[in-house]
């Protein structure tokens, strides 16, 4: 059965970085598309980031030159590492499998001021 688990959100002062990790099992990371998302209180669950299977990585625009997405295959883990953190960017963060709609349970990040 494949399943997603994300850690490392935390509590980080404006500015500061934080590295997610998404270990996956029951199937190969770079076999598919992964994705991350994040939701933030009271608003909508909105896509940060993608990594295809082949290395590629596309952002939205409010993380670009911010985070960057990695992966591990000895591992079968995703990475985010998130730089400069803003408070905009307190939010659950989870990775998706995209190819078989998967999450994983999230992680809290908090910026604080």
């Amino acid at each position: 059965q494949a399943q997603l688990v994300e850690s490392g959100g935390g509590l980080v002062q404006s500015g500061g970085s934080l590295r997610l990790t998404c270990a996956g099992s029951g199937f190969t990371l770079s076999d598919v598309i992964m994705t991350w998302h994040r939701q933030a209180p009271g608003k909508a669950r909105e896509w940060v980031a993608t990594f295809a299977p082949g290395g590629a990585t596309f952002y939205t625009d409010s993380v670009k030159g911010r985070f960057t997405a990695s992966r591990d295959d000895a591992k079968n883990e995703l990475y985010l590492q998130m730089d400069n953190l803003q408070l905009e960017d307190t939010a659950v963060y989870y990775c998706q499998n995209f190819d078989s709609q998967t999450w994983g349970q999230g992680t809290q990040v908090t910026v604080s001021s």
